[in-house]
């Protein structure tokens, strides 16, 4: 009856610890029952193991049947299977894959998930498993036909264009009096038929056209037309040195060469990210983006000059997607290394570590980073 009064207690100490319900069998002493409780500080194997994740070609990729691949997924699988622990992975956001950890939400998170200062004071990182950079991403060619329009199209360029417009007309009224009546056929009827052809005259003559469909026969029409061929040289002179100077502008303000370039030009990049980090370290602002999906197809319809981001990842989604029209500058800046994220203190560490370094020094992870990324520049 002792015996079984002291199982009884240690039971309710088990269950009031909130354990999986490891009791010691009837007969063990409390003390060792207590301790064989509180020893066992490892995954609950009565809960699922639930790893987060999130999407990060070719990292951590989804199929249309809900199937996740990738190189971080196929890690993590490999982890698993020699540490005999059984999972399910649950989609999730950049932010919650650390927030989630370090709360009990998940067990642990893995994708492209840069090391970094602060996520370290939430969790625990194991070994990094792939270490590179920032990546900056271009159009291929220079900046964009949109953006050249733009450096064109200034309201400065519109007056001009509106000025001499007026100037055109008020020619070619200079035309109409001066031809009206003594060449009726080409500058004669009303007002306005008159004028109009006069502005056209003016507009053929400016441009060195001269169709010969019209020609003035007065002494006044003839110096009106000596006086603006000469003037139009110079009018043309200053529209043709105007475009080119503004087109020469426009490529040296938005040409990205390298980190140095982008405190002058739109940036793009993911919000909350390590390059998030970077940027603002490096006093860079830019435009937020939800994903690298959506940050390279803004950037391949002109709406900034260049997107940051983790260099792989760029480099994978511009090779299958954006390669006529993107590409990612040589070299990498910065420092990422990918690792796995625990809860702080979590017994799991040392053998995920030992397991991911037997994974990642074996020539076929070496055959499947070459596979998905290739040779990185």
């Amino acid at each position: 009856m002792l015996l079984l009064g002291l199982s009884v207690v240690g039971l309710a100490q088990a269950q009031e610890n909130g354990t999986s319900g490891r009791v010691a069998p009837a007969g063990t002493p409390v003390g060792e029952a207590t301790e064989s409780v509180a020893a066992s500080n490892g995954p609950d194997v009565s809960q699922p193991f639930v790893v987060a994740t999130r999407e990060a070609p070719p990292f951590a990729m989804k199929d249309g049947n809900g199937e996740w691949t990738g190189l971080s997924i196929w890690l993590w699988e490999r982890i698993a299977a020699d540490l005999d622990i059984e999972y399910q992975l649950e989609e999730t956001d950049l932010a919650s894959m650390i927030e989630g950890v370090a709360d009990g939400r998940y067990e642990s998170s893995i994708a492209a998930m840069t090391i970094t200062p602060s996520r370290e004071q939430l969790v625990d990182f194991s070994h990094p498993f792939y270490s590179t950079g920032f990546g900056i991403a271009v159009e291929r060619g220079g900046g964009s036909w949109i953006s050249s329009l733009a450096a064109i199209f200034t309201w400065g360029f519109i007056q001009a264009v509106l000025a001499l417009a007026a100037l055109l007309a008020g020619i070619g009224v200079l035309f109409w009096l001066a031809e009206r009546r003594a060449n009726p056929d080409e500058f004669g009827g009303n007002p306005i038929k008159g004028i109009g052809s006069g502005f056209w005259f003016s507009a053929v003559t400016m441009t060195t056209v001269g169709y010969g469909d019209k020609a003035p026969r007065t002494i006044a029409g003839r110096v009106i037309a000596l006086i603006w061929m000469f003037g139009a040289i110079l009018i043309i002179s200053t529209f043709t040195g105007m475009i080119a100077s503004a087109l020469t502008t426009n490529r040296l303000a938005t040409t990205v060469e390298g980190p140095d370039d982008l405190a002058g030009v739109s940036v793009g990049s993911i919000g909350g990210s390590s390059s998030d980090e970077w940027l603002g370290n490096s006093r860079v602002s830019f435009m937020g983006y939800e994903s690298v999906q959506s940050g390279l197809t803004a950037l391949a319809r002109g709406r900034m000059d260049a997107f940051v981001y983790d260099k792989p990842l760029l480099q994978y989604r511009i090779k299958n997607e954006f390669a006529d029209d993107l590409e990612v500058l040589p070299g990498a800046y910065g420092r990422q290394d990918y690792g796995i994220a625990l809860p702080q203190g979590s017994d799991l560490r040392e053998p995920v570590n030992q397991a991911l370094l037997n994974v990642i020094e074996s020539e076929e992870w070496a055959d499947r980073v070459f596979a998905a990324l290739g040779a990185l520049e």
